[in-house]
């Protein structure tokens, strides 16, 4: 009867143990999905109010888009069953995070899968009197392209002033001054993960 009981409690903790290791890898994923027929329910982790989500194809083209009223859980039925087989991406930009969830369209079935999901950190261009300065995460160590291009007042003709690739850092700051000798215009352009982000000055 010991035997019985002590097993029995093994079993309770065995089965604690796995239902608290299933709900921690669903909290720290990005989504979860159910796809039942033509209808697929999308559930986003941890949005705030006001993050943008877009529909897109291969080609990056936004198909549709939505701001996200809710903080929390973000959860919606969508009836993909009109897109051609293909790849496409659900993408929710939550301001210095975008996160990438890929999937695929055959015969009107919508196909997951949580391996290809993504996040990428954005760059954050900070302004000060005459110091720009730059920051990004880059925990996949992804490079980033920093190109600033000056623009002199009444001309149609931008002359680079900086141009830099960083790589293999897991963080990258970097700081530049401007000159306002001259009247004019200062473009910031950055490439990182297949995207591009810029600031006027």
């Amino acid at each position: 009867m010991k035997n019985i009981i002590k097993n029995a409690k093994k079993g309770i903790l065995l089965l604690a143990l796995t239902v608290t290791m299933v709900s921690f890898a669903n909290e720290n994923s990005i989504y979860n999905v159910s796809v039942v027929a033509n209808k697929t329910t999308l559930t986003i982790n941890h949005v705030k109010e006001g993050n943008l989500l877009s529909l897109k194809n291969a080609l990056g083209q936004v198909i549709a888009s939505e701001t996200i009223k809710t903080t929390g859980k973000y959860t919606r039925e969508f009836d993909l069953s009109f897109l051609s087989n293909g790849n496409y991406m659900f993408e929710v930009d939550k301001g210095l995070e975008i996160n990438e969830i890929p999937f695929s369209i055959k015969s009107g079935e919508a196909l997951f899968n949580k391996n290809e999901e993504k996040v990428i950190y954005k760059p954050f261009i900070r302004v000060s009197a005459d110091m720009v300065f730059v920051s990004k995460l880059a925990i996949d160590g992804e490079p980033l392209d920093i190109e600033i291009l000056f623009t002199p007042k009444n001309s149609m003709n931008s002359t680079v002033v900086v141009s830099e690739k960083i790589k293999n850092k897991d963080k990258i700051e970097r700081a530049y001054q401007l000159s306002s000798a001259r009247p004019g215009e200062y473009q910031v352009i950055l490439r990182t993960a297949g995207r591009r982000f810029e600031k006027k000055i």
